[in-house]
C-alpha cells in the first residue's frame, strides 16, 4: 500500500475504525510483552541482527537519520514548517502542524507509566546514549506523526509545485520508514519500543487528520 492509498483508506470511516481497533490491539500487545518480559529474546535477537554489520560510516548515517528527532531540532522543524505555511496564509495548516507535538506529550506520559530502562551495553552495542525511559520510542512516534502530517498536506495541496511536493514526500517517507531501524542500530531502543512508537504515531496522526478535515469542512476553503 503506497502512502496515497493509505490516506485514501483513512477517509473510509468504517475501514479506518477497523484499522484503529487493530492498531490499539497491537499497541496493547507490545505493552503487555514489555511489562511481562522487560528484556525479551525477540528484542535481543532483533537488535543483534540490526547491529550485525556495523561500521563507522553506518554509525554516522544512522545518527543522521535520528538527528531530526533531537528535541531542539524537532522543535525547529515543527515551528519552522508552521511558520512557512502561516506566511503563505495556510493558518489552519500551521496550527495543526504545531499540534503534532502532542504526540511527544503522550509518548512521555506512557514512558513514565511503563518506566522501561534503555538497552544496556551488556546486551547491545550502544552507539548513541539516550535519556529518559525506553518504551515507546519518542523518535519513532514523532516521525510518524509530524512527517506523516507533512506528507498528508503535500498530497492535499496540489497547487504547491510538483517537484517540491515530490522531494518533501520522499524525504518524509524515508525518515518514517528508516527511523525505527536507526534507533535499534544506535542501541537506544528495542524492537518493541519502536514498534509501539510507530503504532502510537499512526494513532495520533489519524486523530489530527480527522480533526483537521472536520474543521476544514466547517470553515470552508482558505482565502486565496
Amino acid at each position: 500500500m503506497d502512502i496515497l492509498t493509505f490516506f485514501r483508506f483513512l477517509k473510509d470511516k468504517k475501514k479506518a475504525h477497523y484499522m484503529l481497533a487493530i492498531l490499539i490491539g497491537i499497541f496493547l500487545i507490545f505493552t503487555l510483552i514489555v511489562i511481562i518480559v522487560p528484556t525479551s529474546i525477540l528484542d535481543v535477537e532483533f537488535s543483534e541482527e540490526i547491529q550485525e554489520h556495523n561500521s563507522p560510516l553506518l554509525d554516522t548515517f544512522m545518527k543522521a537519520i535520528s538527528w531530526f528527532g533531537v528535541t531542539p531540532v524537532a522543535l525547529c522543524f515543527v515551528f519552522g514548517s508552521a511558520l512557512i505555511f502561516f506566511l503563505f496564509r495556510y493558518r489552519k495548516e500551521a496550527l495543526f502542524i504545531i499540534s503534532t507535538l502532542t504526540v511527544t506529550l503522550v509518548t512521555f506520559g506512557i514512558k513514565l507509566l511503563i518506566n522501561r530502562p534503555r538497552p544496556t551495553a551488556d546486551l547491545v552495542n550502544i552507539v548513541e546514549h539516550a535519556q529518559h525511559q525506553s518504551f515507546p520510542s519518542g523518535h519513532t512516534s514523532f516521525y510518524v506523526t509530524f512527517f506523516g502530517f507533512i506528507t498528508f498536506l503535500m498530497l492535499r495541496h496540489p497547487q504547491i509545485p510538483r517537484e517540491i511536493r515530490a522531494a518533501i514526500i520522499s524525504l518524509c517517507v524515508f525518515l518514517i520508514l528508516s527511523v525505527p531501524f536507526s534507533r535499534i542500530y544506535l542501541g537506544a531502543h528495542w524492537f518493541t519500543d519502536v514498534g509501539a512508537g510507530f503504532v502510537l504515531g499512526v494513532l495520533v496522526l489519524y486523530a489530527i487528520i480527522r480533526i483537521y478535515l472536520y474543521y476544514k469542512r466547517r470553515s470552508g476553503p482558505e482565502p486565496e
